[in-house]
């Protein structure tokens, strides 16, 4: 079972995704929040899988609530807000998020999404994919925003992990391309990010785009 705290201001809102993932036979909803700091502290209690985490909540902010439990590795968290603007995106990502989704998801992906980040693997909303590569594909070209140093402490296949990552492919898919387990690659994954001290695969697609592998 996925294990799942939903953190939502909204009361109405927050009994329609707690119906949603109820509805899924693979996801128990064990806790519910209605602001960034009910979640955090519930976090810290309930030790949920993930933290499905709204944006815009009273007390404390989601960003600030999903820094806080990403920074105490006490849960994944998928950030799921009505809104698509660039300080949203990239506040939540720079926090550790594993994921972002809007409100209007259909409730099947929701599921799939929630799935999918238990899994150990990210996931952006499509419309916020193409702002991602969006902002890339707009900078300038000058030296890598990251310290290319950074990769000295991976082995290669690490490396090739790491790139894979910032092409955006499963877990699956990178098992595949490199010809190994997908336990393996997760293994990779994870110790990848702790030598890179990143909070999620995500911020370490980010870091692969940013040096150019």
């Amino acid at each position: 079972m996925i294990r799942v705290l939903v953190a939502e201001d909204q009361s109405a809102v927050r009994a329609g995704l707690v119906l949603i993932l109820r509805s899924a036979p693979d996801i128990e909803v064990v806790g519910e929040a209605e602001d960034g700091e009910r979640a955090v502290e519930l976090a810290r209690e309930l030790r949920p899988d993930l933290v499905l985490m709204d944006v815009q909540m009273p007390r404390l902010d989601g960003v600030s609530a999903t820094r806080t439990v990403t920074g105490e590795n006490l849960a994944d968290v998928l950030v799921l807000t009505t809104f698509d603007l660039d300080e949203y995106v990239f506040g939540a990502l720079r926090a550790g998020a594993a994921g972002f989704l809007l409100k209007n998801t259909e409730a099947k992906d929701l599921i799939e999404a929630v799935r999918t980040v238990a899994r150990g693997e990210g996931i952006v909303a499509p419309a916020v994919t193409r702002r991602l590569i969006s902002e890339f594909a707009a900078r300038p070209a000058r030296p890598a925003a990251a310290d290319p140093s950074v990769l000295d402490a991976l082995t290669r296949r690490e490396r090739e992990v790491l790139s894979c990552l910032g092409e955006g492919l499963s877990n699956a898919a990178v098992a595949e391309r490199l010809d190994m387990a997908e336990a393996t690659v997760k293994t990779h994954v994870s110790r990848l990010l702790g030598k890179l001290e990143l909070r999620s695969r995500v911020q370490a697609a980010v870091l692969a785009q940013e040096l150019g592998i």
